[in-house]
């Protein structure tokens, strides 16, 4: 008896306005918690400050979902793997102030600070589902998250690895992040984190390793 194999299923980019990420909103954090590995219960803190991003000026959100090939699915309805937004920085933000003050710290000019902040995109969260890494899953979100935009400048912070030896330093480093801030630590956070900016449009790349 032959045995018959489900379809592999693949996953597909789609962008996710803000009422639709607000509908899967558990789903993401779920996603960002298992990426991060952070202990369950933390998406409850982090869901109010998603949401209140979600209503800044130039917010955009890209996903990934799993879908079955040659299947006609309902995309809002495939499960979500993959997660990622931003939005235009600005200086009455608290990212944008802690960024702006770990600059001067390390040495940077006032001119030059305010320069580099005067025009950019915060690339917020980019997370990937352990179970869906590996296959080039953020870089694709990555550029399609940033393609469209008009900023100057993409800005991010990742936390420090030794080596860079992770999956997100590498990536960040492939889709031409350069250091601004290294070692910085957010209030609150003991942690030491990379300020890393890209100029935009991103240089091309190939395509992500399957």
């Amino acid at each position: 008896m032959a045995v018959v194999s489900e379809p592999v299923r693949a996953p597909v980019i789609i962008d996710l306005s803000a009422p639709q990420l607000r509908a899967r909103l558990r789903e993401a954090l779920a996603i960002y918690v298992a990426a991060m590995d952070y202990p369950r219960g933390t998406e409850h803190h982090r869901a109010p400050m998603w949401a209140e991003h979600m209503s800044r000026p130039g917010w955009r959100a890209v996903g990934a979902v799993l879908t079955s090939p040659g299947v006609s699915a309902d995309l809002e309805a495939a499960p979500l793997v993959a997660i990622t937004y931003g939005y235009r920085g600005a200086p009455h933000q608290w990212w944008h102030q802690q960024v702006h003050s770990g600059m001067r710290r390390a040495g940077w000019s006032e001119a030059d600070a305010q320069q580099t902040l005067s025009n950019y995109f915060e690339l917020t969260e980019l997370h990937v589902h352990p179970a869906a890494q590996g296959n080039g899953l953020g870089e694709q979100l990555a550029r399609r998250l940033l393609e469209p935009r008009t900023e100057r400048i993409a800005l991010l912070s990742t936390p420090e690895v030794a080596g860079e030896n992770n999956r997100a330093w590498r990536l960040y480093r492939r889709l031409g992040f350069a250091d601004v801030v290294r070692g910085f630590t957010f209030a609150g956070d003991n942690r030491p984190f990379a300020i890393l900016g890209a100029d935009l449009p991103l240089a091309a790349g190939s395509e992500p390793a399957g």
